[in-house]
């Protein structure tokens, strides 16, 4: 049976929040939000918090988790989930789950490894949901995906794609911050040089495809409430979390 690990990296540095994991979400510390929606995902093999903070850590481990510290000079969030990923080397998928997704679901991670799930073995995937055209389109905070017939990304970008010169309408994805890699893959890429168009738009994504690797886009209906500024941790306190 296929051992999938999944690893919720959490700083406590934050530009735009202050303290973020640790902020009260409806009386409950967001990393802990993330942790207990994860850890009831069913095809899990184990949950990790991966941190270099030990108010993090200790919070974790109070509400009966599993929290691993890591340097605090590691850069991205999949660094931090390869590091974690050197230390289960059963494990045969490595999910990248946010610290600022208080709201996920279970089912979203299960769409995420849906492809694992049925005997695939793809570099890496990726979660994303129909994009509402008319108001973000256009929006740059809006990363959006377009997809080739097999599912696998063509192209991440903040700009508006693809341009529609006639009334034909390709789909076009809104993209979700949610990665899951092959154990393997996760250590190769953490070796991966940065490339022109990750820079460009400033889209981690973007390493994968110039380096000649896929990923593919797997679907779901909707988008989380994520956490990053201070007008959306207000809205987390009104949120109403259904599965």
């Amino acid at each position: 049976m296929i051992k999938i690990l999944c690893v919720i990296p959490s700083r406590m540095a934050s530009t735009r929040i202050a303290r973020k994991p640790l902020l009260s979400i409806q009386g409950k510390p967001m990393v802990q939000w993330v942790y207990e929606n994860a850890s009831r995902c069913k095809v899990l093999s184990k949950v990790i918090v991966a941190t270099d903070d030990k108010q993090i850590s200790d919070l974790i481990t109070s509400i009966g988790g599993h929290a691993v510290m890591t340097d605090p000079n590691i850069q991205t969030g999949s660094d931090r989930a390869a590091c974690i990923a050197e230390q289960f080397p059963e494990m045969d998928v490595v999910i990248n789950l946010q610290g600022d997704e208080p709201f996920i679901k279970p089912k979203m991670l299960e769409q995420l490894v849906a492809p694992y799930l049925q005997g695939e073995t793809p570099e890496m995937t990726t979660l994303a949901y129909p994009l509402d055209m008319k108001t973000k389109y256009y929006e740059a905070g809006s990363v959006k995906v377009i997809t080739d017939l097999f599912n696998n990304a063509l192209y991440f970008s903040r700009a508006p794609i693809p341009y529609f010169r006639t009334e034909e309408r390709a789909p076009v994805y809104n993209h979700m911050g949610l990665y899951a890699f092959r154990r393997d893959f996760l250590l190769h890429y953490r070796t991966l040089p940065q490339t022109p168009l990750e820079k460009t738009e400033c889209l981690e994504q973007l390493r994968v495809l110039e380096h000649g690797f896929k990923i593919r886009v797997c679907l779901t209906e909707e988008k989380t409430l994520e956490i990053n500024t201070p007008e959306e941790y207000e809205l987390a306190q009104y949120f109403q979390y259904t599965d």
